[in-house]
């Protein structure tokens, strides 16, 4: 008897030391709640959203030389607050931005009595958590050899999800470069190719449940980026760190920090349809600027002879017909890109700089990244590699006005190229020049840690439209799925917005385009990036419509908001956008049947607007309708096809 009263008496002690080891934290509307606990040794969170698991219990953790924080670790406190920050950002999807989060300070030790706290910020549809080390003894520095952090999916799941490309593969060895396409509704577990798992963004469908959008933010030279592991059967799916073959196996896989020190931020946006994830600005909410810009930086668009002329246009000619084109269009700026320099040469460019300036049109040039980690041919070469070539470069830049730069080939996610990629940006910054990386990785809250940084690609881009007929037969597909990961975390530089009907400089016979005129229309729109580099030619402006012309003139490439209006990924993607009071809607059809959809456009409600559409042989045309007093809309698109209202 007195055994069994014992014994009862010390479960409810365990229960409730159990229970004081639990700690929750909700959103500001109680919608969305995490719940962090160590069980076992492990410390470990569960996400709900409207009372549904989100994500079942998922690993926290990770690995240092210094100590074990996967295993063995002991609850010690918690801590709750609250974040709220109001900034402006004049390059992401919206300028003005109010972020409220609930915090938790979760703090563990592991078996050398080593401390380390798990923040989580908990705002309306977005989560954010990092581990934040402290000073250990006698120890200042550690490096973090692995995570073993983890996002645990319910049965019902599907991915969205792109494969991480092979190290030192793809073009001159310069992979991975995050262009490997999405997989709409894949399922959960499914292996890469050489199990090396899936880049960030990556969406999952929790059934009839809601959505999870998973990424990144916050990484700078003090840290690696990170990725996805392949998927276990049973849905959980882990942080890796880089493949140490990634840079021809120089480099680090881990991450060396000094002490007190931090992990980026890890984020998780939830909601119960796609608005949340469209909307979302949870990859800048959680950062500040590095360092302040020497200068205003001018946003805008770009002509660009590359993408649909090629190698042989880097030539002075075929230049001036691209700045006459740029100044035809009001664009701000050209790109000159690879081999301008064997081609045109320093003093010539210079003559150039001078003729576009002439014509109110600002240059941008190319630049290989390369030094010793690949084997592209292209120059320039070994001008953006070391501190001293970049500024004895970026001096020559400045004098001859230059204005930015596009940087290429820099594949790999090691701490090393981290610290690569801030040297450019940071040392163009005080030449008063801005920043597009290309063959890169994705940027993680770069818009708004670096000030001159204005783009990246990475992403299955333009130019795949020019060497791969799969990816022309793929383009409205793909381009149905940016608006929902890709895009929706960081700005794309996308290159888009191709008008010849066949993607050569003599536009027949070969490349044709798969797309329609309107389809091109809307991804100008679409695809948000603050400087566009759009594929038009000198041959446009004669052979296209002229109403066409004239919305690629006026169209912005900065935005004060964007909405969520409709869709799904990998079948079509309807959003707004809005520039000042002028608002945008853009939709692309990626399925091979035409859809007539019903949305709502409560902006536009009893108006008369300008729709450019296409008709049922895919001819675009310009009409104005009217929408409904109560905002309703129907919109049919054709297969391949898109539309854009404003």
């Amino acid at each position: 008897m007195k055994f069994s009263i014992l014994f009862a008496a010390l479960s409810v002690l365990l229960a409730a030391s159990s229970r004081a080891q639990d700690a929750i934290v909700v959103s500001p509307d109680k919608q969305l709640s995490v719940k962090v606990s160590v069980n076992n040794g492990r410390a470990e969170y569960a996400v709900s959203y409207k009372g549904k698991v989100m994500l079942e219990n998922s690993p926290l953790g990770f690995r240092t030389n210094e100590g074990d924080f996967a295993t063995g670790v002991k609850y010690l406190s918690k801590e709750e607050g609250v974040v709220n920050k109001s900034y402006t950002q004049d390059r992401i999807k919206r300028s003005e931005i109010q972020y409220q989060s609930n915090k938790l300070t979760y703090s563990v030790e592991n078996a050398k009595q080593q401390k380390v706290n798990i923040v989580f910020q908990v705002s309306n549809n977005d989560i954010a958590f990092r581990y934040e080390l402290p000073v250990w003894k006698d120890r200042q520095s550690c490096v973090i050899e692995l995570e073993t952090t983890g996002y645990k999916f319910p049965a019902q799941t599907t991915t969205f999800l792109s494969a991480m490309m092979g190290s030192m593969t793809g073009f001159a060895r310069t992979a991975p470069s995050y262009e490997s396409g999405y997989e709409a509704d894949g399922p959960l577990g499914k292996p890469t190719r050489n199990n090396d798992g899936y880049v960030f963004p990556g969406l999952f469908r929790i059934g009839s449940d809601g959505w999870v959008l998973l990424s990144e933010t916050g990484v700078s030279s003090l840290y690696c980026a990170a990725h996805l592991s392949d998927g276990t059967k049973d849905g959980l799916y882990s942080i890796l760190y880089p493949n140490i073959k990634q840079n021809n196996g120089f480099g680090s896989t881990g991450a060396a920090i000094s002490l007190p020190g931090v992990t980026p931020w890890r984020t998780i946006t939830v909601g119960s349809n796609l608005k949340p994830i469209v909307e979302t600005t949870i990859p800048y909410d959680l950062v500040d600027p590095l360092y302040e810009p020497s200068q205003p930086y001018k946003m805008g668009k770009s002509t660009w002879s590359w993408i649909v002329w090629q190698d042989a246009s880097m030539n002075y000619d075929d230049q001036v017909k691209y700045i006459d084109l740029a100044a035809s269009l009001g664009y701000e700026y050209i790109l000159m890109d690879a081999f301008w320099d064997a081609n045109i040469g320093k003093e010539r460019m210079k003559e150039l700089i001078k003729y576009a300036n002439s014509k109110k049109v600002d240059v941008f040039l190319w630049y290989n990244s390369n030094g010793s980690f690949n084997d592209a041919p292209q120059g320039p070469k070994n001008k953006m590699n070391t501190s001293i070539a970049r500024k004895h470069e970026m001096k020559w830049l400045k004098e001859a006005g230059v204005k930015g730069l596009k940087v290429d080939f820099l594949g790999g996610d090691k701490q090393e190229t981290m610290r690569l990629y801030e040297d450019i940006l940071s040392d163009a910054n005080d030449y008063g020049l801005m920043i597009i990386f290309h063959g890169a990785t994705l940027p993680r809250g770069w818009e708004r840690m670096y000030p001159n940084f204005v783009g990246a690609e990475a992403v299955v881009a333009s130019e795949m439209l020019i060497f791969s007929q799969g990816v022309r037969e793929a383009e409205a597909y793909n381009a149905s799925l940016h608006p929902f990961i890709r895009n929706t975390v960081a700005s794309m530089e996308f290159g888009g917005s191709l008008l010849n009907k066949y993607l050569v400089k003599s536009n027949e016979g070969r490349n044709k385009r798969l797309t329609t005129d309107a389809f091109q229309l809307a991804t100008a729109v679409l695809f948000q990036n603050p400087v566009q580099m759009f594929g038009l030619t000198p041959n446009n402006l004669t052979d296209v419509p002229a109403f066409e012309i004239d919305f690629m003139k006026t169209v912005p490439t900065t935005w004060n908001e964007t909405l969520y209006i409709d869709g799904y990924p990998g079948k079509y993607a309807v959003i707004a956008r809005r520039n000042n009071s002028q608002w945008y809607v853009a939709g692309v059809n990626g399925q091979k049947e035409p859809v007539k959809i019903k949305i709502q456009l409560p902006m536009f409600a009893g108006k008369k607007v300008s729709m450019y559409n296409d008709d049922k042989e895919k001819v675009t045309f310009l009409k104005e309708v009217t929408v409904k007093k109560n905002g309703e809309l129907e919109v049919e698109m054709q297969s391949g096809g898109g539309f854009v209202i404003k």
